[in-house]
């Protein structure tokens, strides 16, 4: 494995004005390298498990992660239902994750909607852990009147930060007392993995499945890998086929998931994009906006704004408004005092000043005190 610089640009450049997207890091495109990896792929029909190159993508990340076997699922979506389907295989069963967690407010909570599993909240703490105490204080007894305790979730990275490794080793100590069943959503894993120095199947240790993607810092088009023991990845066979998740010829796809693996991009350098972008935020020394540097570990920034003075929608709007430097700068309001900013591989040095640039601008004209 080896990092690789990502050449072609996210930005848009119309005439004079430059573009620059920073809502996501799924918004990369795929490289030359994948895009002839793809267009040179061995096929076959993944139905019938006869796709030579979705078998040698499934190989390399059941290897990456230590586990036995992994699947190609469509999104992270998909593999995080998928898992919440078979660890909690029993009607009336109970699920435990954190009250930030993706699976809980992000996907449609189809565990509920599709797979019949509560999601019980846990309440998520500054870096992204949850009390293992108040986790045992929602345990079932195993009574009539309860659903049954199941499975265990855990979002790393969460919102950008990277979950202690030390937590992690109690709650999977925890779990394994109690017969709990521990499943990671780490559509971020990789970041987690470089921003903490650990390999992924330490970070992954103990847990029963992973699903991380490749469609965002790494690159890829499409698609996520759910990984996990081989009796685990027969049962996710059967139910990606019943939610519509079996895909054909899809060697196409998986070519460049392999390609993301093999060659992935330089994300410390996204972490340090980021962190340079909240530093210069803080360094204007406003009472309106302003960020927790603690939080950012990885390749995200969450600025908080005093929505008593503006609403972080009006600077989101106003960030995507011409002024005479021309630039304009794609940010995702998620609520009235929360904006975000994700970097990835496709944002260059040159692009992360002119956003600082259009940041400042637009923080002096809303904050009268700057």
């Amino acid at each position: 494995m080896y990092y690789e610089e990502i050449s072609s640009s996210s930005t848009n450049y119309h005439g004079e004005v430059t573009v620059i997207d920073l809502r996501s890091d799924t918004l990369t495109k795929p490289t030359k390298k994948m895009r002839e990896a793809m267009y040179n792929a061995e096929v076959g029909d993944d139905v019938y498990g006869e796709d030579p190159t979705v078998k040698k993508l499934e190989e390399t990340a059941a290897k990456m992660v230590g586990m036995e076997a992994a699947i190609f699922v469509c999104s992270g979506t998909m593999g995080n239902l998928i898992a919440i389907m078979i660890h909690c295989n029993v009607r009336g069963s109970e699920a435990y994750c954190g009250d930030s967690s993706h699976c809980l407010l992000h996907e449609q909570c189809g565990a509920s909607q599709i797979g019949g599993v509560y999601l019980r909240p846990l309440r998520n703490n500054a870096d992204g852990t949850f009390d293992i105490c108040e986790l045992q204080s929602k345990l079932r007894k195993d009574r009539d009147h309860e659903p049954l305790s199941k499975l265990v979730i855990v979002e790393n990275t969460i919102n950008g930060m990277i979950i202690p490794q030390k937590w992690l080793k109690e709650l999977v100590s925890f779990c394994k007392e109690r017969d709990l069943k521990l499943h990671m959503d780490g559509a971020r894993l990789w970041n987690a993995s470089i921003g903490s120095g650990q390999v992924a199947e330490e970070i992954v240790s103990g847990f029963d499945s992973v699903t991380f993607c490749l469609s965002k810092g790494l690159g890829a088009p499409v698609g996520s890998l759910l990984c996990g023991s081989k009796d685990f990845i027969v049962e996710a066979r059967r139910i990606r086929k019943v939610l519509g998740g079996g895909m054909r010829q899809v060697g196409v796809l998986a070519a460049a998931g392999l390609v993301a693996l093999e060659n992935i991009p330089n994300l410390i350098n996204d972490h340090r994009k980021a962190s340079v972008l909240a530093s210069s935020i803080n360094d204007m020394q406003s009472k309106v906006f302003s960020v927790d540097l603690s939080t950012v570990q990885t390749n995200m920034v969450f600025m908080d704004v005093d929505s008593n003075v503006v609403p972080a929608t009006r600077f989101a709007q106003r960030m995507r408004q011409l002024d005479d430097d021309e630039i304009i700068v794609k940010c995702l309001a998620l609520n009235d005092s929360v904006v975000r900013f994700v970097f990835f591989s496709e944002i260059t040095e040159n692009e992360l000043m002119l956003a600082i640039k259009k940041i400042t601008h637009v923080i002096t004209e809303l904050d009268p005190n700057c």
